[in-house]
């Protein structure tokens, strides 16, 4: 296995129900890259990012970052999962939240100290939610909560970062900032990956794109990838405009 591959996923398959969700994936991703996520719902997005962090049962298939298993880099590895799985009503602060990316490093017995607290004060200031930080979570809006918990998997000083559908229910100034975060991230040599669905803005956001339905349709690079031929292959007759999207896509634009 490459040195320079952060993420390699082999013969994976997950069932639920007795039904298929993810059937024999392959792919690899290399080390820095901007990766968006792609496909028609339920084509299994999310549960490949969940059944990567061990979070739902496999029934077949394995898992390595950087060549180890993830019992052996769990260090390696930050994860903001969908907003809709977290319980808002918790009662605890902004800066609570971001100390927790701090625990895999600290590990059961340490606290979180100054060192901590001035990490997450900048992982909050990269974010742009440093003056929340005394603030209960629950009263933020839906943009300012997804900032807190990108905020915390920054606190992980992870090596790569898997984010679940980042985007929805923000604003426009919040998706701005997360994308801008999210190339800074690369530019540092970072990997991100990222469960998308706005088909329109794969081009401008993602450098490498993992295009799915239950199987794996193509992964690489944006170019090579996210192409008509593809786009019709992954969604079928499902989406009324792929047409007219995937035509634009080739040209360049978007419709």
């Amino acid at each position: 296995m490459s040195a320079d591959i952060a993420v390699e996923i082999h013969d994976l398959t997950v069932v639920y129900h007795r039904k298929p969700v993810l059937w024999d994936v392959d792919v690899s991703v290399p080390e820095g890259r901007l990766v968006g996520i792609v496909g028609p719902n339920g084509a299994g997005k999310s549960t490949l990012i969940k059944a990567a962090l061990g979070l739902v049962p496999l029934v077949s298939g394995q898992v390595w970052f950087y060549g180890r298993p993830l019992r052996e880099s769990r260090h390696l590895v930050g994860y903001v999962p969908q907003r809709e799985a977290i319980d808002w009503d918790f009662p605890v602060t902004v800066m609570d939240v971001v100390l927790m990316g701090t625990y895999g490093r600290l590990g059961w017995v340490r606290r979180p100290g100054k060192a901590e607290r001035k990490l997450a004060e900048d992982c909050l200031r990269a974010v742009g939610m440093e003056q929340f930080a005394d603030r209960q979570i629950r009263q933020l809006s839906g943009g300012q909560q997804q900032r807190v918990f990108l905020a915390r998997a920054l606190a992980q000083q992870a090596k790569i970062y898997f984010l679940d559908e980042p985007f929805v229910g923000v604003d426009a100034a919040t998706e701005r900032a997360i994308v801008t975060l999210l190339q800074q991230l690369r530019e540092e040599g970072k990997t991100v990956l990222v469960v998308h669905h706005d088909l329109q803005t794969v081009r401008e956001y993602f450098d490498f794109v993992i295009l799915l339905n239950m199987r794996l349709i193509a992964a690489g690079e944006t170019a090579q990838v996210f192409t008509p031929e593809n786009l019709r292959k992954a969604y079928g007759g499902r989406l009324t405009l792929l047409t007219e999207v995937a035509e634009a896509v080739h040209r360049g634009g978007i419709p």
